[in-house]
């Protein structure tokens, strides 16, 4: 049984509930989500977006900025190898990746983190406290989902299967934007096995008020009775709407059909059915061995078929998915937890970039991998771990039109500041607006009905166009 999950901040009201009381499922209920994609503008390109989030902040020194001639304490264990691009290298632990250099673009020098331990930069562009008085930032997903939503999709602009701390710490969420452009979260924890530390256990445990919408019909019930219990309700409402100058209930009315579309159409869970691809492909995205050790909170093997469920959900209509590899946060062995780990990412990212390519698809899907920080030039002697480190991170960019084989900006000999073209998240943004045919200058009104630029500060990086 497939379901959706989703935290919100105020209490759900039986409309909420409509399409799922007439299901006997419990949840927010499509008709709302489809209702504010419906108000939404249309978007001007058919291109989409995965973003990738290297949960607990990726180590720019073993991954794309190496540096061989730092010494022994600074550059770690692994070394630089050559890539398909003459002159640029990346570590030892990303030969994939290196395969296919001349369609990515390495970010050396991404900068502004808050240095705080979730998502929400890398879904949003912003911190957590930017308009926390009006409920935050909305992430980039929730926009989207506010300009490109249509009430004939079926399927929703935004899904977000990440796990571990973008999950707990509700990093995907609409911020300002309400409760309606929630992202679709469908629960993959029996599909990848990916352990809580005990703390964000607890906190997840604390938030206590997660919904789902089961995107297959219950046990016994069939599309005909679907469509008599939708008749039913529609009657019931019939005296409100009679109260109703504005439209609303016969609108809703409209959204719970479409909603009921969207659950018979079957596209979503279908994504999410692998045993539908064939046996070739789902072997690409999966790593059966990797050196190293694995950490309690990593990743196995099997990770890497979440990007394949993200080519899935793009190929039924989603425009933006966004994924997490964990765990990243390696204040004790570092090297020993990158060489399982590394290998895992660098297999998935390849499989994706590939599969995306022999379909056509890629220049119409742009990919994004980072993390909310990087890690500390300074190897710790007691634990060998890399700590937090906010001034600068890695990125990695591929896919939709943009110019790949290419390196931005550069960091001074321990990879410890940037010394050249710094990179903002909101330049990442941006740029991925510009992808999506958005003008990045846009705006979307806050609850008070001020306009909102889309990015505050950020700009298309040239280089990508």
């Amino acid at each position: 049984m497939l379901s959706i999950f989703g935290n919100f901040s105020e209490p759900l009201s039986r409309r909420h509930f409509l399409t799922a009381g007439a299901m006997g499922m419990a949840g927010l209920a499509l008709p709302e989500l489809l209702r504010a994609e419906a108000n939404s503008k249309s978007g001007s390109t058919k291109k989409s977006i995965i973003n990738i989030h290297l949960d607990g902040g990726p180590p720019q020194l073993d991954m794309f900025d190496l540096k061989p001639e730092a010494p022994a304490e600074i550059r770690g264990e692994f070394k630089p190898i050559s890539t398909r691009v003459p002159g640029i290298q990346v570590g030892e632990l990303l030969p994939k990746i290196a395969q296919i250099a001349d369609r990515c673009v390495f970010v050396r020098s991404l900068v502004g983190s808050a240095g705080a331990h979730d998502g929400f930069q890398c879904q949003s562009g912003f911190t957590a406290k930017e308009l926390s008085s009006l409920g935050g930032r909305p992430a980039f997903g929730s926009v989207l989902a506010k300009m490109f939503g249509s009430a004939s999709d079926m399927a929703p602009v935004f899904v977000d299967i990440m796990q571990g701390r973008p999950q707990v710490r509700n990093s995907a969420r609409p911020g300002f934007l309400g409760p309606t452009y929630t992202p679709f979260r469908p629960d993959i924890s029996h599909m990848f096995t990916r352990e809580l530390e005990a703390g964000m256990k607890n906190e997840l445990a604390r938030l206590g008020r997660s919904q789902s919408i089961n995107l297959n019909l219950v046990e016994g019930l069939t599309p005909d009775l679907v469509g008599d219990r939708t008749k039913l309700l529609a009657t019931f409402d019939s005296a409100r709407k009679n109260l109703d100058a504005s439209g609303t209930m016969d609108a809703l009315d409209r959204f719970t059909q479409q909603a009921v579309g969207i659950i018979l159409s079957g596209k979503l869970a279908n994504a999410l059915d692998l045993s539908r691809e064939p046996d070739s492909i789902v072997g690409r995205y999966t790593l059966n061995s990797a050196d190293g050790r694995k950490s309690s909170t990593s990743e196995d093997g099997n990770a890497g078929k979440k990007l394949l469920i993200a080519r899935r959900m793009i190929e039924a209509g989603v425009r933006c998915v966004s994924v997490s590899f964990s765990d990243f946060d390696t204040h004790e062995g570092n090297f020993t937890r990158m060489r399982n780990l590394l290998p895992i990412v660098d297999n998935a990212i390849h499989a994706l970039v590939t599969d995306l390519e022999e379909k056509g698809m890629l220049d119409d899907v742009a990919i994004v991998a980072w993390g909310e920080f990087g890690r500390t030039p300074r190897i710790d002697p007691k634990t060998a771990g890399r700590h937090h480190w906010p001034e600068v991170s890695p990125a990695l960019l591929v896919g939709g039109g943009m110019k790949g084989g290419q390196v931005i900006g550069a960091t001074d000999h321990h990879a410890a500041r940037v010394i050249s073209r710094p990179v903002h998240f909101q330049d990442i943004f941006a740029s991925l607006y510009k992808v999506l045919g958005i003008d990045p200058n846009s705006t979307i009104n806050d609850p008070n009905g001020r306009p909102q630029h889309l990015v505050e500060k950020g700009l298309p990086i040239r280089e990508l166009f």
